[in-house]
């Protein structure tokens, strides 16, 4: 059975259960990373040399980490989940706005993240989160104007374009509950909090 190492409170680890339950694999998710520890351990780093979650192990012995690779191998592997675009020019949008998301969101959310949610009030550095929160701000705006042109990020229809981001705009908007207008953005997250795989693995898990 297709295994995930990696806990359920990483966003990383939530774009693939998510992708997951999309597509309908049977699989079992193990514990690692966070208050579980076994991410710097030998037999973890033998699968994965970074020591960071999720990584993908299948039956034959198969690995892979890096999430973003492993929403697109599942979806290229399981075609009948509908999360790899047929159309090619379609297909590489969706994977530059996964890339995107790598390069330019998740950057942006890390320290608002960590600087409101895992740093003592005491210890925070508000010029620091205030500016990440800027960059935010920036890189959603980019998102709300791609939107103004199609119901999802690389056209009309859900893909593993969108699936990234899910987490990074769920993160923002708890975060920051007095953002700026962002209307394509708002309902683009209303039709993908109402996708009961996105509940499942990211509403209903601890925001911790």
């Amino acid at each position: 059975m297709l295994k995930i190492w990696g806990r359920n409170t990483s966003s990383n680890v939530q774009k693939v259960m998510w992708a997951i339950g999309e597509i309908g694999v049977a699989h079992e998710r193990i514990d690692v990373g966070g208050p579980f520890g076994q991410n710097r351990e030998p037999p973890y780093l033998a699968m994965n040399p970074n020591g960071v979650v999720p990584t993908l192990e299948e039956d034959d012995g198969f690995i892979l980490w890096e999430s973003n690779a492993i929403v697109r191998y599942l979806a290229a592997k399981h075609r009948t989940g509908g999360l790899e675009p047929a159309d090619m020019r379609t297909r590489f949008s969706a994977e530059r706005w996964m890339d995107w998301q790598s390069s330019v969101a998740n950057p942006a959310i890390i320290p608002v993240f960590w600087g409101l949610l895992r740093t003592p009030p005491e210890k925070r550095d508000l010029n620091a989160i205030a500016a990440a929160k800027i960059k935010c701000e920036d890189a959603l705006r980019i998102m709300d104007a791609q939107l103004a042109k199609t119901r999802f990020m690389a056209g009309d229809d859900f893909s593993y374009g969108d699936i990234p981001l899910g987490p990074f705009v769920y993160r923002y908007f708890r975060l920051v509950p007095d953002h700026p207008p962002l209307p394509n953005v708002e309902r683009w997250y209303a039709d993908i909090t109402a996708r009961p795989m996105f509940k499942q693995h990211i509403l209903d898990i601890p925001f911790v």
